[in-house]
């Protein structure tokens, strides 16, 4: 399929350095946050015990049908870019256009509220240090980090992502210790989960309103996708990245959940305090606060990076292809876009100054705003499945040759594309939820706006002059 070789080379220009580990705890790191350490105490709170485990599972469930599709694309088209990408070309350009610039402003929104969160715990124990101090700080060593070749930032994003990966594994092992009564304490058993209202005590409606907040939770294993793009085999790399990070986020999140659940009642769980740190304080570990303060910080400036990385490349593809100014398509002799590095930074401080102006009002709304992209993109990954996989068939392509294959093709990509469009539109039907709605849609019209009143015509021609160019170089795939 002469399409193919064509996407590839237009975005060949970044250099493939990326081991299959390093994209294994980057998504590890995007996904993997302060909305599992700090965050999952909203979920038990609002679902009870039963509720929080089975929205998990659920959620768990739509993330692996969504990095099936995407692995698929990824397999045969590893391009930064990404579902960007795939929706241009496989859907429309106008959906790729919304799909990049929503999922853009995501990374640099969360990469924000990262730093404030790793900020905030630090200035717990070093109270004389501004905040901006800390800012300053994080913004050396994420500049550090993403200018350097890719394969210096996959190597330190593994053992950035390692060290969250062992506090859960830990967290959980101590939990399932106290619930079993080995610690030396009286055993918890199952009162948490049975007694209280019993396992649903909200009703299963609320087990549905609690798979909008874990969906967002999960968020973050689709840059296995961008990461692609700097694969040095992703033939290999990625399904196997793709079956590792699926199985293993599921079992981090639902194991933990599980503990967490035995641990603390429902009732009692929230957003103020890590639920984590009251495993370790339950089973009489010295300076749980602390231990859990560290992990949290590693897991906020760790998914923070992944962002940083995953947005910038994201930043570059669409100066490529017109979607963004074109002096963000230069590389650095390391073959690293520094320029979309930068720029992807200073968009998030600008999220800081934004939120010491304004952090109950204007800065909440953009961030809930953007929530609703996860789902947006995720549905967009699906559809663009599908329309890769009908044309390469009209195109007279053989599917059992692809690297990697959606099984169960078409059900699998249409359940997921009507399971993530149901969760959009039950945002409006949860209280807490619907600001996002309110916020998400104006950001969507405006986007969408600009696409067609100034962009539109550039990027269809952008697209020809690509098309005309590589057909006259010689192909290789």
């Amino acid at each position: 399929m002469e399409q193919l070789n064509q996407i590839i080379k237009k975005e060949s220009g970044l250099k493939r350095g990326m081991r299959s580990r390093h994209m294994f705890m980057i998504s590890i790191g995007g996904v993997i946050g302060t909305g599992l350490f700090v965050g999952s105490g909203y979920t038990i709170n609002q679902a009870g015990p039963g509720g929080a485990v089975l929205a998990y599972i659920l959620g768990g469930l739509l993330v692996g049908i969504v990095m099936m599709c995407l692995g698929e694309l990824a397999t045969i088209m590893p391009v930064a870019g990404s579902f960007k990408t795939y929706a241009q070309e496989f859907i429309s350009p106008g959906v790729g256009f919304l799909s990049a610039w929503l999922y853009w402003l995501n990374g640099a929104i969360t990469i924000t509220v990262e730093w404030l969160a790793a900020a905030m715990i630090l200035q717990q124990y070093f109270p004389h240090v501004p905040l901006g101090i800390w800012y300053v700080l994080f913004f050396a060593i994420y500049l550090l980090l993403n200018i350097m070749a890719v394969s210096v930032y996959g190597e330190s994003e593994f053992w950035f992502a390692s060290i969250k990966v062992i506090g859960i594994v830990v967290a959980s092992l101590v939990g399932l210790a106290v619930i079993f009564g080995w610690t030396g304490h009286t055993a918890l058993g199952a009162q948490n989960y049975i007694h209280h209202g019993g396992l649903f005590p909200n009703g299963f409606t609320a087990v549905l309103f609690a798979l909008v907040s874990v969906c967002f939770s999960y968020s973050g294993t689709e840059l296995i996708g961008i990461a692609a793009g700097e694969s040095n085999d992703p033939a290999r790399s990625v399904p196997r990245a793709v079956r590792t990070t699926s199985i293993r986020t599921l079992l981090f999140y639902v194991l933990s959940m599980v503990v967490l659940v035995g641990i603390i009642p429902w009732q009692s769980a929230g957003v103020n305090d890590s639920p984590f740190a009251t495993i370790f304080q339950v089973a009489g570990i010295p300076y749980a606060h602390m231990i859990m303060d560290f992990i949290v910080v590693t897991s906020a400036l760790s998914a923070g990076s992944s962002w940083t990385y995953a947005s910038s490349r994201l930043l570059w593809s669409m100066s490529l292809d017109g979607m963004a100014p074109r002096f963000l398509s230069r590389l650095s002799k390391r073959q690293v876009p520094v320029r979309a590095v930068v720029v992807t930074m200073v968009v998030g401080v600008a999220g800081l100054g934004l939120y010491m102006v304004s952090p109950d009002k204007l800065y909440t709304w953009i961030l809930s705003g953007i929530g609703l992209v996860v789902v947006i993109d995720w549905a967009i990954i699906c559809w663009a499945q599908l329309g890769f996989r009908y044309k390469y068939i009209r195109s007279g392509g053989d599917v059992s040759k692809l690297p990697y294959r959606t099984p169960l093709f078409p059900v699998l990509p249409i359940l997921g594309i009507v399971a993530n469009v149901a969760i959009g539109v039950s945002l409006w039907f949860v209280p807490g939820q619907r600001i996002t709605i309110y916020t998400g849609v104006p950001i969507i019209a405006i986007i969408m706006l600009y696409y067609f009143l100034f962009a539109r015509k550039r990027i269809i021609r952008k697209q020809g002059e690509t098309q005309t160019a590589m057909q006259h170089q010689p192909t290789a795939l």
